[in-house]
């Protein structure tokens, strides 16, 4: 993909004339090829939604069975249609597509919309026919969108470049939410809800297989356009990290919300694993970190997307993870209760002055705690109090976020509610959500109203809890981790190993003196060497795929010298395919830490872990991640947010353990990693950390490079 979202094409004389993403959503002119008479054809909607949608520029369908369509004048071919013409919809079957992409370029075309399917989601044939594709696209000058696509909606200049027919009902494109996607039909659902709950996409796009233009290079522009508070993204795969984090950034930097449905993440997660890090860490660990570290919100699931597309659209995000719940229902309250904790959200105690100033209002009977009910009684009187109440709820310093909760409020009760919680909400900058546990069409104009103000409405109290959760900043530890025996054991290949020790010594990072020895006459010098003050050693079998040594009876602790010789013939016997025996001296005892850093790949920086170490590291599951390059403050973040950071500041009276020491070490490994684009994995495991001064000590290093 050529990353070309802000290329511009000269004008007359030499002046700057718009860009290629301005001519694709707001053309001059766009040529219907392969335009269709048969108006029962969904092919033939775009050519009608254009020519009766008011598109100001020129429609020109191109097809020779016909000399008029659609009212419009019709031309056998591209080479005659006047121009401009700066998009293109290719209504063609696959294998006209090539030619067609060649001839929009001879038109001057900026850009092709490629519907057809028949290309790589076929098989290697159809792969075959999108290479050409992309070819033809790049040797004629001209972008091109798909295929395996449904195109372009983008209102704000009436252009409807597309044949779903979720867009077949008037769309005015005011939500000021954009969408782009991968899957046509997952974008077609979106653009259908958005409308059924009065949300208007200001834009929508379809990528289809993405063979050139991508998600991201979409967004990149769309979150630069006015019209466009909020851009709602549905990916399926994310080939190039780097283009991800640029749209994040960009989105970031133009003061855009950004929404992220990824879908597949599961089945990535599930990949082989060498290493403890691997075996615990899923595949999309540096997509959440650099999501993360931009304020992108990520869902999982489409009306969660939706529904947080809508909370942000002008509305303030939450400061903090401290939600309050005020509800009609004591039981609703409950189970609000429970699925925010399962989000890592905090229902905080409410402060006293709050709970007085409730009183004068909730009936007795209710509940001033949080969540607070104020019982279905507070509707018998003729003032509008529930809107007071939640703004009084919202002035506590303690609460980031309010989550409403209706029973059957119906009708035009409904609707008085919906309006004085709309008032009361625009007054604070407390971000509110409602769940509504009654039905739609009792409810529909107080929904209505309450989306009007920006408050996002639902009808589960688990979807709304997600939601709340993922709007939040993230929690203090968010670091996924797989499912205890997701990962796959091992690779079917054993990967390429690198010299570990060597890299250590050239990072600076403190090892054992160790020996390697190969033969039995070989040991006990080498033991005598390294026994020291202690008089033992300790002895690790070094073969061919064996990364575990431990689990595999491959590791001998204090092993006097005397002894030395017959644990290597042990070991010898014990372990396949010996090569070696490593002889290490002891190192004194001390609190032992899990470091790893996953190597860049497919545009992803590497990712920083570390956690509780030693044989049982698996089942801690005491691990924190980070982006490299880290800094020592960030690495000494980390730590904070392991549980056993207490084990490192000195639990009940223990000393404190070299933390200055942990925090050089994740900061020089992250380093070294970076410079080496080989390095598919690096671990030690354990990192011995001995008492403040003492500094640390690497065990075992593993350390496998790409083939």
């Amino acid at each position: 993909m050529t990353d070309t979202a802000g290329a511009t094409r000269p004008g007359p004389a030499g002046t700057p004339g718009p860009t290629d993403w301005e001519r694709m959503f707001r053309p001059r002119g766009v040529a219907v090829l392969g335009a269709t008479g048969r108006p029962d054809s969904p092919m033939a909607r775009p050519l009608r939604w254009l020519a009766e949608r008011g598109f100001a520029g020129a429609v020109r369908p191109v097809n020779p069975k016909y000399d008029e369509l659609a009212g419009l004048p019709c031309f056998p071919s591209l080479a005659d249609v006047p121009g401009p013409v700066d998009l293109v919809l290719a209504m063609v079957p696959a294998p006209h597509a090539e030619a067609a992409v060649r001839e929009a370029g001879a038109a001057g075309a900026a850009a092709v919309v490629v519907f057809a399917s028949g290309f790589a989601e076929t098989g290697p044939e159809g792969a075959d026919l999108q290479h050409a594709l992309v070819r033809a696209g790049r040797e004629s000058g001209v972008r091109v969108l798909g295929p395996n696509c449904q195109g372009v909606i983008y209102p704000p200049a009436r252009l409807f470049a597309t044949f779903t027919a979720a867009a077949d009902r008037p769309l005015t494109g005011t939500s000021g939410i954009a969408y782009a996607g991968q899957s046509g039909a997952v974008g077609g659902s979106v653009l259908d809800l958005a409308a059924e709950q009065g949300l208007d996409l200001t834009a929508w796009v379809s990528t289809g297989n993405q063979a050139d233009v991508d998600v991201a290079e979409v967004g990149r522009f769309l979150v630069r356009q006015p019209e466009v508070s909020v851009l709602a993204v549905y990916l399926e795969a994310v080939q190039d990290g780097a283009a991800y984090a640029r749209l994040a950034a960009e989105a970031a930097a133009s003061g855009t919300a950004l929404v992220v449905l990824r879908s597949g993440r599961s089945e990535s997660g599930r990949r082989a694993a060498v290493s403890h890090t691997g075996a615990m860490l899923g595949d999309d660990t540096a997509f959440r970190l650099v999501s993360h570290r931009h304020g992108v919100v990520l869902v999982d699931d489409v009306d969660e997307l939706l529904a947080a597309a809508t909370a942000l659209r002008g509305g303030p995000r939450p400061r903090g993870r401290r939600i309050a719940a005020v509800t009609t229902s004591g039981g609703a309250g409950i189970l609000a209760a429970d699925r925010c904790e399962s989000t890592a959200l905090e229902l905080p105690g409410l402060a006293p002055e709050t709970r007085a100033k409730l009183a004068r209002v909730v009936p007795e009977f209710g509940a001033l705690a949080n969540p607070v009910d104020v019982t279905a009684q507070l509707f018998n009187r003729d003032d509008r109090a529930f809107g007071d109440v939640c703004s009084i709820v919202c002035a506590d310093p303690s609460v980031d976020a309010l989550m409403v909760l209706l029973t059957m409020v119906v009708g035009d009760q409904a609707t008085d509610l919906a309006e004085d919680l709309a008032g009361a909400m625009a007054g604070t900058d407390v971000p509110c959500s409602v769940v509504w546990l009654a039905a739609a069409d009792r409810t529909t104009e107080a929904r209505a109203t309450l989306r009007r103000a920006g408050i996002p409405v639902f009808s589960s109290i688990a979807v709304a809890a997600r939601v709340a959760g993922a709007l939040a900043p993230p929690a203090t530890a968010d670091t996924p981790l797989l499912p205890a025996g997701d990962a796959v054991p091992g690779p079917a290949h054993r990967p390429p190993r690198t010299d570990g020790w060597a890299l250590l010594r050239r990072t600076g990072v403190p090892a054992p003196a160790s020996a390697e020895v190969r033969r039995r006459d070989e040991v006990l010098p080498a033991a005598r060497d390294l026994a020291g003050a202690v008089g033992t050693v300790v002895m690790k079998a070094v073969a061919p795929g064996l990364e575990h040594k431990t689990d595999a009876g491959g590791v001998r602790l204090g092993v006097p010298v005397a002894s030395a010789a017959d644990v290597f013939d042990e070991l010898s016997a014990r372990v396949p395919e010996l090569e070696a025996v490593l002889v290490q001296e002891a190192v004194p005892p001390g609190l032992e830490l899990l470091v790893g850093v996953a190597g860049a790949r497919d545009g992803w920086p590497p990712v920083v872990t570390v956690g509780l170490g030693g044989t049982a590291t698996e089942v801690h599951r005491d691990v924190a991640t980070a982006l490299v390059p880290t800094t020592p403050d960030e690495a000494r973040g980390l730590l904070r947010e392991l549980r056993s950071w207490p084990l490192l500041a000195g639990h009940r009276g223990a000393p404190p353990r070299d933390v200055d020491a942990v925090v050089d070490v994740l900061v020089r490994l992250g380093a070294a990693v970076a410079d080496r684009p080989d390095i598919e994995e690096l671990e030690i495991n354990p990192l011995i950390v001995g008492a403040a001064g003492d500094g640390v000590v690497a065990v075992d290093v593993l350390v496998t490079t790409r083939s």
